[in-house]
C-alpha cells in the first residue's frame, strides 16, 4: 500500500468515535463485569445525585436527538411528561427493529445490553418512573436470552429493583417479546401490543406523554437513544456536543450494508459522509460502482452517487430530499435493478400494513400489483403515472408513517431512475440479470472464464 493510501486510511479511522461499540470485541462485553470494567454504571451514580428536572435539562442541553428515525430531541420528550399528576409514569424502550436494512439496535443489545439498562435507570429517575419496559422483537431469541440475563444481573447488583432510584424508590424492568409485526415499531401500536391488544396505531392526540401505556404518561424511546445517555452523563455534555454538528450533536451507529467490501456497524459523529464511510468499509465491491443507496433504511427516499458528500445528519439528509432515519446505509451497485429492489420493499410494506386505514391498506396492495407487472415487463407507460398517483394518495394521508415509508422508495426511484422503469415497459421485461447482483456473482464469472 502506498504512503498516500495509508495516510488516507488513517484519516478515515480518526473519524470513528466508538462509544457504544467500543468494547464489542471483548469476549465478555455483554456481562455486568465486562461493562463495569470499562466504566459502566459510573454515569448512573452522577445521574441519581441530580434532581430529575436538572437531569432532563442536562440531556436537553446536550442535544441528544432520538436515534429511532425522526430525530426528536430526547430531553424535550422527557420534559413533556406532566409532574405532580398522581399517575404512574412509564418508560418504554422500542427494540422492535425490523425495517429492511436497519440493523443497529439488535447488535447493540447483543453485545452491550447493560448500556441500555443503565440508560433506562437514568431515564426513569428523570421522568419519575418506577416501571420500565423493553419491547424486543421476538424472533431474535439469542438477544432475548442475553437481555434477560443482563436484567437479572442488574437486579442482583441492585441497579434495578428495590430502592434502585433511592430509598423507597423501586424500579421494575420488564422485557417483553413481541410477536413479529413491523407495525409495532410505531410507538402507539407498540403500546397497544404491550397492553395485550392487536398492534395498531392510535389516533393522536392524546399523545403518549399524556395518555400512553395504560392511559398514563409514557415516554417511548429507541434503544440507541437511551443507551447513549450514560456516556453523556459520565463524560459531560460538552464532550458530546464536541462531536457532530450544531443541530445534530454527538455520535451514532451507521449500519453499512449491501454491495460494500466490509459491511458492518461504523460508529461516527453525525455529519460524516457516505464517501468517508465507504472508504472505511473498503469501498464498493471490487470492479463495481455505487448506483443508489438509502440513508435511513428502506422507508427513506433513496439517493444516488451524486449525494456521496451529503452530511449524514438530520439537516443534511433532509436538504438532499431524504431522511436520516435509522442510519441504515444500504448501498447498491450498477448490477442492481432499481425496479426489482423497490418491488421487494413494496411487497414488505403491503404485507406489514396493519389494515387500519384505507390509504395504506388499499394503496400498498395496488402498488405491489403495478410494481410486479412493471418488473415482469407487463406494465405500460400509464402505469408510471398511476404509481405516482397512488403513492401521493398514501403519502401523508395514512394513519401512521408506514404509508409514507411505502411511498418514499417509489416516488424517489421514479425521480432518479425513470428511464429504467421505461426500459421495463419498452423492452418487455427486466434488462438486468438478477444473478449479477449476488455476492457470489464475481466468483462465478471468474470460474467460468477459467473453465473457458
Amino acid at each position: 500500500m502506498s504512503s498516500d493510501n495509508t495516510s488516507a486510511s488513517a484519516v478515515a479511522k480518526d473519524l470513528l468515535t466508538p462509544v457504544l461499540s467500543a468494547n464489542w470485541g471483548d469476549a465478555d462485553s455483554y456481562t455486568l463485569d465486562g461493562y463495569r470494567r470499562h466504566g459502566g454504571y459510573r454515569g448512573l451514580g452522577k445521574a441519581l445525585a441530580m434532581d430529575p428536572d436538572e437531569l432532563i435539562a442536562y440531556v436537553k442541553a446536550a442535544g441528544l436527538r432520538g436515534r429511532g428515525g425522526a430525530g426528536f430531541p430526547t430531553g424535550m420528550k422527557w420534559q413533556f411528561i406532566p409532574q405532580g399528576d398522581d399517575k404512574p409514569h412509564y418508560l418504554v424502550v422500542n427494540a422492535d427493529e425490523s425495517e429492511p436494512g436497519t440493523c443497529k439496535d439488535i447488535p447493540l443489545l447483543y453485545a452491550n445490553p447493560h448500556s441500555l439498562i443503565e440508560g433506562i435507570v437514568i431515564a426513569c429517575h428523570a421522568i419519575r418512573s418506577s416501571h420500565a419496559f423493553i419491547y424486543l422483537r421476538g424472533e431474535v431469541v439469542p438477544v432475548l436470552r442475553r437481555l434477560h440475563a443482563a436484567v437479572a444481573e442488574a437486579y442482583a447488583a441492585g441497579y434495578v429493583g428495590k430502592d434502585a432510584l433511592g430509598p423507597g424508590k423501586d424500579l421494575e424492568l420488564v422485557v417483553h417479546a413481541g410477536a413479529g409485526a413491523y407495525i409495532c415499531g410505531e410507538e402507539t401500536a407498540l403500546l397497544d401490543s404491550l397492553e395485550g391488544r392487536r398492534g395498531q396505531p392510535r389516533l393522536r392526540p392524546p399523545f403518549p406523554a399524556i395518555a400512553g401505556l395504560y392511559a398514563s404518561p409514557t415516554v417511548v424511546n429507541n434503544v440507541e437513544s437511551i443507551a447513549s445517555v450514560p456516556a453523556i452523563i459520565d463524560r459531560g455534555k460538552d464532550w458530546f456536543t464536541s462531536m457532530g454538528s450544531e443541530k445534530s450533536a454527538g455520535f451514532t451507529l451507521y449500519s453499512l450494508s449491501g454491495h460494500v467490501a466490509r459491511p458492518g456497524q461504523y460508529e461516527a459523529p453525525l455529519g460524516i459522509t457516505l464517501r468517508q464511510l465507504l472508504e472505511l468499509g473498503g469501498g464498493m465491491r471490487p470492479g463495481h460502482r455505487l448506483k443508489f443507496w438509502t440513508p435511513g433504511g428502506s422507508s427513506t427516499p433513496l439517493l444516488t452517487e451524486e449525494h456521496l458528500d451529503v452530511a449524514l445528519d438530520y439537516e443534511g439528509v433532509a436538504g438532499a430530499g431524504s431522511m436520516l432515519g435509522t442510519k441504515a446505509l444500504q448501498c447498491f451497485d450498477e448490477t442492481t435493478c432499481v425496479v426489482r429492489a423497490v418491488t421487494r420493499w413494496t411487497e414488505f410494506y403491503a404485507h406489514e400494513s396493519c389494515g387500519k386505514c384505507t390509504p395504506c391498506r388499499e394503496g400498498t396492495y395496488w402498488l405491489v400489483q403495478l410494481m410486479r407487472d412493471l418488473e415482469a415487463g407487463k406494465g405500460s407507460m400509464a402505469d408510471l403515472e398511476k404509481l405516482l398517483d397512488i403513492a401521493d394518495n398514501i403519502n401523508g394521508k395514512s394513519f401512521c408513517a408506514l404509508g409514507d415509508g411505502a411511498a418514499a422508495p417509489i416516488m424517489s426511484s421514479l425521480k432518479h431512475f425513470r428511464e429504467e422503469y421505461e426500459q421495463h415497459v419498452t423492452g418487455g421485461g427486466c434488462p438486468f440479470d438478477p444473478a449479477k447482483s449476488t455476492v457470489w456473482a464475481d466468483d462465478r464469472d471468474a470460474t467460468q472464464e477459467v473453465n473457458a
